[in-house]
């Protein structure tokens, strides 16, 4: 059951730099709250300064996903907790040595009692930041505004980029659809994945996972640059290009990317509406 007390644990735990074994980074290092609780870093360092494998994505509206991680293998939030704390390029540390590192801790051992009548432990702690990541929901943009009758919320040019986005010339919107512009599916998104992270094939093994990702949110996506797995666009303007197109050449991707023949005009409207998406 969420409460007050449960969801100030976790927030507590996730700025927590002792969750990783040298005391370096926590989970706000590379979920930053300014920049839509994504990082700023095409690939964000871990513990002893080991290099990152893969972009932090934003956290807004997690609540809702089906699955989680990059490559959605793991089926809960509070599972997820568990993977940054064990990676070695992450936290690289261990939840029962962790849980008795920061049970010893008065503070701790109060908030603890206070939220779930126990003593920190690892279900403690998985609880507690799934608890505080579920409390982190996006839903007051320009965009939010205007479908709930405030007409003037959105510009003219944003309200273009809309009907583009959602126009079955483009197609963006069958993929970035619902809500949270996600349908969660795993997709080629057109990008050449030679080298660098391997998406679903990680969990499955099966070679025609290899580059599958799962289609990001775009809540709040103007404040969460850079983009793509692994980072590799550092600007919303690049990212339409890419689409526009059609993707890098014979990389695999999706039926609907292809060129778009996009006018300079029409990028701009996208932009003004990619940029509606973000929360002031």
């Amino acid at each position: 059951m969420p409460t007050e007390a449960r969801r100030q644990l976790g927030e507590k735990l996730f700025f927590e730099r002792a969750l990783s074994k040298d005391g370096s980074v926590s989970c706000a290092s590379c979920h930053l709250p300014e920049h839509g609780f994504a990082d700023q870093r095409a690939n964000s360092p871990g513990a002893f300064g080991r290099p990152g494998t893969s972009n932090a994505p934003s956290l807004w509206n997690v609540a809702y996903h089906p699955y989680y991680l990059r490559g959605a293998s793991v089926p809960t939030l509070e599972m997820q907790v568990l993977v940054p704390i064990q990676e070695e390029n992450e936290f690289a540390h261990n939840i029962v040595a962790l849980s008795e590192e920061l049970g010893s801790d008065p503070v701790y051992r109060r908030m603890s009692q206070e939220a779930y009548a126990r003593d920190l432990d690892p279900f403690v702690i998985t609880r507690a930041i799934a608890q505080f990541e579920r409390s982190l929901i996006a839903g007051h943009s320009d965009y939010d505004r205007f479908i709930n009758g405030e007409l003037t919320a959105m510009s003219a040019a944003a309200r273009r980029g809309m009907e583009l986005f959602n126009s079955e010339r483009l197609g963006c919107g069958s993929c970035h659809s619902g809500f949270n512009f996600t349908n969660y599916a795993l997709e080629r998104n057109g990008s050449d994945t030679s080298g660098t992270a391997e998406g679903r094939y990680r969990s499955t093994g099966i070679p025609s996972d290899y580059g599958r990702f799962k289609v990001p949110s775009l809540r709040d996506i103007a404040q969460s640059a850079p983009y793509f797995h692994d980072g590799r666009y550092a600007d919303l303007e690049a990212v339409i290009d890419h689409y526009d197109r059609g993707g890098d050449p014979h990389a695999p991707h999706h039926p609907k990317i292809r060129p778009l023949g996009l006018s300079p005009q029409e990028k701009q409207s996208l932009m003004h509406f990619l940029h509606a998406l973000s929360q002031p």
